[in-house]
């Protein structure tokens, strides 16, 4: 698929739940937020069937974000649907790791190609104060296991200031050197402001050759983080909601978004 700047839309982000079982200080207030009711969720056979739809359309890469995707129950099970499809090329998931080693061995026997664990920092305390409370030795034994399963490559997201260097990461830098990890550095964006930029080591805020469409929990298909722009799939269907996103793709992203990181996954 094109949209109108020639670009080559095949990639689908899907948030499977708003919530999280971390609070970490740049995606969400300490007390949490409003969660979205479980009647209003997309179910697991909703989301695979719209998948299904996008796999026609010739979408061909898949990640599955949150919230946090493995508090969602039957995740596993929505890992086996969709890697059931013909068609897709690359099924991923972005984590923040605390149940990693729990679910790695059941999501790569499930046909999971990869995943990127969120890590900001080695210092234990200071992981505990960037996600109020998480604990670095989960995200760690979470590693461990997703590389003995054979989920591979592993990538470590670490969210740096706006406009700094990697040096500011530089310990999570070192750690992904030491053990084989591919390491991206996520600028803090500000939603509100419009402030992005494109991530170092991958290609996310890259808006000329953006390839990607989002949706979320709630079934609404979104062009791009930084824009309001949706269609709901429980209204127009599948196939038109992402044929509209596609059309309806902006150029870049603009100020002023009402989307959240933790609603549609960053």
């Amino acid at each position: 698929m094109l949209d109108p700047y020639k670009r080559h839309i095949h990639y689908l982000r899907i948030s499977v739940t708003d919530r999280c079982n971390l609070r970490c200080v740049y995606c969400m207030p300490e007390e949490g937020v409003p969660l979205i009711p479980h009647d209003q969720i997309l179910s697991l056979e909703e989301i695979r069937d719209i998948v299904k739809v996008a796999l026609s359309l010739g979408i061909d890469k898949i990640r599955l974000t949150g919230g946090e995707p493995l508090v969602r129950k039957g995740i596993v099970d929505l890992v086996a649907m969709i890697a059931s499809f013909e068609g897709l090329r690359d099924l991923a998931m972005t984590t923040n790791g605390i149940l990693l080693s729990t679910f790695a061995a059941d999501l790569k026997a499930a046909g999971l190609n990869r995943v990127n664990v969120s890590l900001d920092t080695m210092d234990p305390v200071r992981y505990a104060e960037i996600t109020r409370g998480g604990k670095i030795e989960d995200v760690l034994e979470g590693l461990a296991a997703a590389k003995a399963a054979g989920l591979s490559p592993i990538k470590l997201n670490a969210v740096v200031p706006f406009n700094s260097g990697p040096l500011a990461a530089g310990d999570v830098a070192r750690f992904g050197e030491e053990q084989g990890f591919e390491v991206r550095f996520i600028h803090q964006m500000d939603l509100q402001a419009g402030e992005f930029t494109v991530v170092e080591g991958g290609e996310g805020g890259d808006c000329a050759h953006c390839s990607r469409l989002r949706l979320s929990s709630r079934g609404i298909i979104y062009p791009c983080l930084f824009n309001d722009i949706g269609f709901d799939v429980k209204t127009l269907g599948a196939r038109e909601a992402i044929l509209a996103a596609v059309r309806g793709k902006p150029k870049c992203g603009v100020p002023g978004s009402g989307n959240t990181f933790y609603g549609l996954g960053g």
